[in-house]
């Protein structure tokens, strides 16, 4: 016990010093004197990671983020100034993207502090192109030639297994679709195709097997090994992330070539301590951790299940087939339970499913890579056979992602990491004595097979007679209006694709037999493409007013062969006990507050003899002439879906007029707006409305009851 006591406190000395070490780099008077003037500098940066593209407005191009070694800094009329800190770009110029780690480059930009807890020294904005400075090593070089001939070697295959395979070979998800990354992350299946000790102890786990079958001796198999393994992280390329997963699989290496596996975990140890006194941010990263954890499990838990299941009659394979996944999965668990709040009960059985197509793909990908400079036709002919057993890959994070109840719910936070975690613990240690190891396999299927029947009958959501929803997507805008089994209208598609799939998924929609889009704000259409995920989309429609130019073009990038038809004032659709109608604008608004918000579609729907009022982003110009052309019993309605988020731009004669018995406000926790505005709220509430908000309850159901109208709260809103 004493000696735990002093290698804790020696590691908190020695992460304070290299905390403290780049804490300093970051308060240093030159540093600081930069950023706080905020004129452009010179800087002399070498790229640390490959560059990713982040997302931003539609219609708007992506900013590059970069992170980097700052070498030197120089303001306008100033000496320069020679360093060593990290940083972080954010480039606007595509030129970022195609740069490789080890490149040396220089910029000009403004200096930024970065974020509260965050280590790096600087955040610089950019907004030219780099200029590069010499050439990348050789072993980027070579790692670049490999990569893009895979890619090609890929192209012409499907777009699923054909953008799967170069991430589960090294890592390359630029071709990969959100959709099936999403799939993969609900399946607990991430780990494939990101570069991680998962990856290295695939790649050597083959060759392990191979040189086994020779009987060479532990040194000559770990030494082949250790060869393996160079060559892989030149493939992958030899960023930041890659050595540490390579350092992770060569974890294994030493234990092999010792013969003897408890070496292997001190071995862990110490180069988890090395990593993190040399870079002590990985003690903040979620995928260090989780990789640290996997291998864990591999060394603890994996052989001893394996070598139980053995004595029990099981054939090898199998046993190792199922102890390597269920170990790497128990030991992660804390942490993916903590950050999800739910716990996945497909996770095991979809990796299980995976093993046999892993190692197939993995090896004619690395084929395909290996070959491609030298013979493209062949690389292209090992591309093909290995997108196959990628293609199951995606068979089974599709089927495994829409598994009914397939995650249960979870303490998130710190919280729920470390009871799970105390849990696993002790169960693991219970489960060593054969009468309570039973008891809780017992106890542990009784659960599930009693659980799961209930959740899948009666799971509560979509609840019965529900006449609309408001998806919880954040600051933004979605609506779901049922159409029949399995079909609905949708309205708008809120700011991202993952939250509105997400909340049609939850419905079960399958097939959207028309898309209604309110105005061409990010905020309802940046998610279009979660619209159109894996579902049959039949007509779209959106108002008659051309900007933003770039929201509307992205609509008919999603919708593709589906024709946008811009539609008015008494347009209307009917479709079994749905009717819509368009009422607004009546005619087209310039020179108010936002033209776009002001010439949102206002729709009303029936749905089974209640009326719901679909206001989009209409504000205080729109709705005062929809009073004045319409009057007010046009606008009458039982649901009303509250314009603009619950933003102050209202016309509280409007609100008076609808006169609801519910009202709902799609508005994202922790807004820069304001949203929603606390007297807008009070008056819907003073006049008799139940005012629900999305950011507080998550998906929010207005449901037709005997006594009236209810509201049924899913209650999992978004982390804001």
């Amino acid at each position: 016990m004493r000696w735990v006591f002093v290698a804790v406190l020696l590691g908190v000395a020695c992460g304070a010093v290299a905390t403290g070490v780049r804490v300093g780099v970051r308060e240093s008077g030159v540093l600081r004197e930069l950023v706080e003037a905020g004129d452009p500098v010179w800087m002399d940066l070498v790229i640390r990671d490959d560059p990713r593209a982040l997302r931003g407005v539609v219609g708007k191009p992506p900013t590059y983020i970069v992170a980097v070694d700052l070498k030197g800094v120089r303001a306008e009329g100033e000496p320069g100034v020679r360093l060593s800190a990290r940083a972080l770009v954010l480039g606007s110029d595509r030129g970022w993207l195609g740069l490789l780690p080890g490149q040396r480059v220089t910029a000009t930009g403004k200096l930024l502090p970065p974020r509260g807890g965050d280590l790096r020294a600087v955040v610089a904005s950019v907004r030219g192109a780099p200029v590069l400075v010499g050439r990348a090593s050789w072993a980027q070089r070579a790692a670049g030639t490999l990569r893009t001939g895979l890619q090609r070697a890929c192209k012409p295959l499907p777009d699923l297994p054909g953008g799967l395979l170069p991430g589960l070979v090294v890592g390359d998800t630029s071709r990969l679709d959100p959709a099936l990354e999403e799939d993969f992350r609900m399946t607990g299946m991430t780990h494939l195709n990101a570069v991680s000790g998962a990856n290295v102890a695939i790649v050597l786990g083959v060759v392990l097997f191979a040189v086994r079958r020779t009987r060479a001796g532990p040194v000559v198999t770990a030494l082949i090994c250790a060869v393996t393994l160079v060559g892989f992280v030149i493939l992958a390329r030899p960023s930041p992330s890659v050595v540490r997963a390579a350092a992770m699989g060569a974890i294994g290496l030493i234990g092999l070539a010792s013969g003897r596996r408890r070496v292997a975990l001190p071995a862990l140890a110490a180069g988890v301590a090395v990593l993190v006194l040399v870079d002590p941010e990985l003690a903040s990263d979620i995928g260090f951790a989780l990789s640290v954890l996997a291998t864990s499990g591999l060394l603890l838990l994996a052989p001893v299940w394996r070598d139980g299941l053995r004595a029990r009659g099981w054939p090898p394979g199998a046993a190792e087939a199922l102890a390597v996944p269920a170990a790497a999965q128990v030991a992660c668990g804390p942490v993916v339970a903590g950050l999800s709040g739910t716990i996945s009960i497909v996770a095991i059985p979809a990796n299980l499913l995976a093993v046999p197509a892993i190692a197939p793909a993995t090896l004619l990908g690395v084929t395909a890579a290996v070959i491609s400079p030298v013979w493209p036709t062949g690389a292209e002919f090992a591309a093909w056979l290995g997108h196959w057993p990628a293609q199951w890959l995606v068979l089974v994070a599709t089927y495994g992602a829409r598994v009914p109840a397939g995650a249960l719910p979870w303490p998130g936070g710190l919280t729920g990491a470390l009871l799970l975690a105390v849990i696993t613990v002790g169960l693991l240690f219970a489960t060593r004595r054969p009468l309570i190891r039973k008891l809780v396999t017992v106890v542990a299927l009784g659960g599930v097979l009693g659980a799961l029947p209930v959740r899948l009958l009666a799971s509560g959501w979509p609840p019965p007679g529900w006449l609309v929803v408001a998806c919880a997507v954040g600051q933004g805008d979605a609506v779901v209006l049922p159409a029949g089994a399995g079909r609905a209208v949708v309205v708008d598609a809120g700011p991202e694709p993952n939250a509105v799939d997400h909340c049609l998924r939850r419905l079960g929609v399958r097939q959207v037999v028309l898309f209604v889009v309110s105005h061409f704000h990010v905020d309802h259409i940046g998610g279009v493409a979660g619209v159109f995920r894996g579902r049959d989309v039949r007509a779209v429609v959106g108002p008659d007013w051309p900007d933003p130019p770039a929201g509307r073009a992205a609509v008919a990038d999603a919708a593709g062969r589906v024709v946008v038809r811009a539609v008015g004032p008494g347009w209307a659709y009917e479709i079994g006990n749905l009717r819509l109608t368009v009422l607004g604008p009546v005619e087209p608004l310039r020179g108010t507050n936002s033209d776009p918000n002001n010439n949102s579609l206002v729709v009303r729907a029936e749905v089974d003899g209640r009326t719901v009022l679909l206001p989009g982003d209409a504000e205080t110009e729109e709705q005062e002439d929809m009073l004045a052309h319409l009057g007010a019993g046009a606008i009458r309605a039982d649901v009303l879906k509250v314009a603009h988020h619950g933003s102050s731009y209202q016309s509280p004669r409007f609100l008076d007029e609808i006169r609801p018995s519910v009202a709902l406000v799609s508005v994202g926790a922790g807004n820069d707006y304001g949203h929603p505005n606390g007297a807008l709220v009070a008056r819907l509430a003073r006049g008799g409305a139940r005012v629900m908000r999305t950011d507080q309850s998550g998906d929010l159901a207005a449901v037709a009851t005997g006594r009236g109208l209810a509201v049924v709260a899913r209650g999992d809103p978004p982390a804001p």
